[in-house]
């Protein structure tokens, strides 16, 4: 019924739970309607391991983990025999045939409310989203945004910390209009409105950064530019820069803080530069060319250089948690509020107000569930969460080979009250195939571009 499959093993291998559960989904359900599943396969290939249960299931754990599948008892994939036509699939009211269809991504989106809800009652420590500066003429500076001000809410949500005031600006991504900010001056305790004037924002931008784009730089304290780490192929290293080294200037401008050379390095991809650093109470001029990252407008300068962090003020930080009955809402709010963002996401690229460059593939998942899984057990299990909630949303899109375009059909035959014809749903399945395709290969490319 729905078949997932991703072409990477380190994807894969993190997919194999979603997907299963997903499948999960289709056969529970199924079994409650009566339904005789014939195959639950975990993977495809030769099976490694093979089982039946008493009601005639066989269950396979396949060589190749790229996904998996749920076959049933259906008269159009092979002859019934008579006595077993009360458990065919497509003897099955239309009532049953959506709930089987809907049940996998339902069962995504509460795999993903579990994650949240752990890791509601895990908590986290979230920097308070204070402005550190505004630039001049900014969207932010005619929206009467100034230094020091706290932002304790966006568009009426509220927001504990960056990551929450990132989320609801990329809701509005390509959007015209106003976005109503809450804000909240150092020191008082009332919250003044605010609101940003938006025209076409961002649209078509391939990687936006709606904070920066603003002209909001969040405070962070102070980083003395003395290099702490050295990419062994980046062009600080080439020119024969050290851990320890201190930026004293760069093209004449004189540094004190690492802020000062990030966006400085940003605006010069592939620029020839001159730094003055201290080295062991010498001072010495280094001149190097800066690396590209990205492509088009949206290429920046890489230094390939790292500063050792500092602790924060406490007063800055927040811890964020909740019980285990208030962490059930959280966990439902924040999967309900994904799934739409997922949802506005893709209606934005079909409509050309997101860029397709926003897409991702297999070889993108890969590296960030890699990265996240390092960062901890937290970060890990909100990616997964967010996998699991695209998941969800992408098998509900109306395409036929999807379970949305299932659906579709089964709606249509409701409303109908007989199904569409078998040639008019081939016809359908054939540009189902045609458009997913169509988005893996996009995706793959999107991924290859980023390498």
């Amino acid at each position: 019924l729905s078949i997932h499959s991703f072409p990477t093993r380190r994807s894969s291998d993190l997919l194999g739970v979603l997907v299963t559960f997903h499948e999960f989904g289709h056969f529970w359900v199924a079994r409650r309607c009566g339904v005789k599943v014939l195959r639950f396969s975990v993977g495809f290939g030769m099976p490694l391991l093979r089982w039946h249960d008493r009601k005639g299931t066989e269950y396979v754990i396949a060589a190749i983990p790229l996904g998996g599948y749920v076959k049933m008892l259906d008269e159009r994939e092979g002859e019934v025999p008579a006595d077993q036509l009360d458990q065919a699939f497509n003897r099955k009211t239309v009532y049953q045939r959506i709930a089987i269809v809907i049940a996998g991504p339902v069962a995504n989106f509460l795999l993903a409310i579990v994650f949240f809800w752990f890791l509601a009652m895990l908590g986290s420590q979230q920097v308070r989203p204070v402005i550190g500066t505004v630039e001049s003429g900014s969207i932010a500076d005619k929206g009467g945004l100034s230094a020091g001000q706290e932002i304790v809410a966006v568009d009426g949500e509220p927001t504990s910390g960056w990551a929450a005031v990132n989320l609801q600006l990329v809701r509005r991504l390509g959007e015209s209009g106003t976005v109503a900010l809450s804000v909240r001056d150092q020191g008082s305790a009332v919250d003044s409105p605010r609101e940003l004037a938006l025209d076409k924002w961002l649209k078509g931008a391939d990687e936006p950064d709606p904070i920066r784009s603003l002209g909001i730089r969040p405070w962070r304290p102070a980083l003395p530019p003395v290099l702490a780490e050295l990419d062994p192929k980046g062009p600080a290293q080439a020119a024969g820069l050290k851990a320890g080294d201190r930026l004293v200037a760069l093209d004449g401008q004189a540094l004190s803080d690492w802020q000062q050379v990030v966006d400085a390095v940003r605006l010069r991809p592939d620029a020839k530069i001159s730094l003055r650093i201290e080295r062991e109470g010498a001072q010495l001029d280094v001149p190097l060319t800066l690396a590209v990252r990205g492509e088009g407008k949206t290429a920046t300068g890489y230094l390939g250089a790292g500063v050792k962090g500092v602790d924060w003020p406490p007063e800055m930080l927040r811890e964020v948690s909740f019980g285990p009955l208030a962490a059930v809402g959280e966990g439902a709010r924040r999967t309900w509020t994904m799934s739409m963002l997922t949802f506005d996401s893709l209606k934005k690229m079909l409509f050309g107000e997101l860029s397709v460059k926003n897409l991702s593939g297999p070889i993108t998942i890969a590296k960030v569930a890699g990265a996240s899984a390092q960062s901890g057990v937290g970060d890990f299990l909100n990616f997964l969460a967010y996998l699991s909630i695209s998941l969800g949303v992408l098998n509900l899109l109306p395409i036929p080979v999807l379970d949305g375009g299932h659906l579709l059909f089964y709606l249509i035959e409701w409303a109908r009250g007989r199904p569409l014809s078998d040639r008019v749903q081939g016809w359908g399945i054939q540009i189902g195939i045609s458009l997913v395709v169509g988005v893996m290969l996009l995706a793959l490319i999107n991924d290859l571009g980023r390498l």
